[in-house]
């Protein structure tokens, strides 16, 4: 028989020993790095314990308050800085946009000033009916090629209302070359005796021109302006000035009765005893101050009608509300 080959015998105890003998070495190492983390802990948190303290943590506590607050702040001055940047960089832009905008109107100006375009062409009047244009445009002194621009027309207004008949001015400039002067004239009113001959008023008490003739306007009678102050552009003293009032209250009567076209003149020489003429009527008429004018023309007026073609006073100068009647006397002298 032939020999069976002999397997060697394995030690299954070694084995088992063995590997029992790592595992524990291996648990054991686990339950010591356990303590020792354990132990770390609770030394860690001893010491935490140990330096607890309410007043650090109050100031810690504090402390992050504040670096809150201060971040807080910083932001904000940030955002205040950004703000005030824009602000900075509108204002900046507003400037140049305003240079610019002067910039463009110097540049027209200059160009405005120099161009023979803007030189005068036409010089035009409008509005007047007393005073030819030839003389007003004489009395502005404007020149014709002058430029447009370059005259100062309140100079040009004082200088043409030197002429006592121009009440107002007004310049205009018509954009290339041409100006155009529009007045306002005054208007003879009445006439006033002076020296043999007639200073033309117009309602405000302005002498208008002093002439030999009177224009057949109604004449201003008893004036108190002295002689050598009747004078062309000049105007009457306040005391015929007030009486010029009355005299615009009298005439404004008469028109109500279509009487203020008969009227030829009308004596101020005392406010408390006003007269007007009436020439065409033959009549002269005394009204006395300036009260009940309306009342005071209704009879003057049916005395008139009814003494027509007879020459003499009518007396409307008494208080109408004390029993005054007006009265009508015949003048013998014919």
């Amino acid at each position: 028989m032939a020999k069976k080959n002999k397997q060697p015998e394995i030690d299954f105890y070694y084995m088992n020993y063995g590997q029992a003998s790592n595992d524990e070495k291996d648990e054991k190492a686990k339950r010591k790095k356990a303590k020792e983390r354990e132990k770390r802990i609770k030394e860690n948190r001893a010491k935490q314990e140990e330096s607890f303290d309410i007043d650090t943590e109050t100031v810690i506590q504090m402390t992050n308050r504040n670096k809150i607050k201060q971040e807080e702040q910083r932001k904000r001055k940030l955002t205040q800085e950004e703000k005030r940047k824009k602000i900075r960089n509108k204002k900046i832009i507003i400037v140049l946009e305003i240079l610019l905008l002067l910039g463009a109107i110097i540049g027209g100006i200059t160009f405005a000033m120099v161009s023979p375009i803007f030189n005068i062409k036409e010089i035009q009047v409008v509005n007047n009916n007393h005073i030819n244009s030839e003389t007003i445009i004489s009395l502005s002194e404007m020149q014709l090629d002058e430029n447009i621009f370059r005259f100062n027309s309140g100079k040009v207004i004082k200088k043409i209302k030197e002429n006592p008949y121009i009440k107002n001015v007004k310049i205009h400039r018509k954009i290339p070359n041409t100006i155009q002067i529009e007045v306002e004239e005054r208007q003879h009113a009445y006439s006033v005796d002076f020296l043999g001959k007639y200073a033309y008023v117009d309602k405000q008490g302005y002498i208008l021109e002093i002439s030999e003739d009177n224009m057949q306007k109604m004449i201003l009678q008893g004036i108190e302006t002295k002689e050598e102050q009747v004078l062309e552009g000049a105007r009457l003293n306040e005391e015929d000035l007030k009486k010029l009032e009355d005299v615009i209250k009298i005439m404004n009567a008469t028109k109500e009765y279509e009487l203020d076209t008969k009227v030829t003149s009308i004596d101020i020489t005392n406010k408390n005893e006003y007269s007007i003429y009436l020439e065409q009527e033959k009549k002269k008429v005394y009204l006395g101050d300036n009260s009940n004018l309306g009342n005071k023309m209704l009879y003057v007026n049916a005395i008139i009608e009814k003494e027509k073609g007879k020459q003499g006073e009518i007396f409307a100068n008494g208080d109408l509300n004390n029993k005054f009647r007006v009265y009508f006397r015949e003048s013998l002298n014919v």
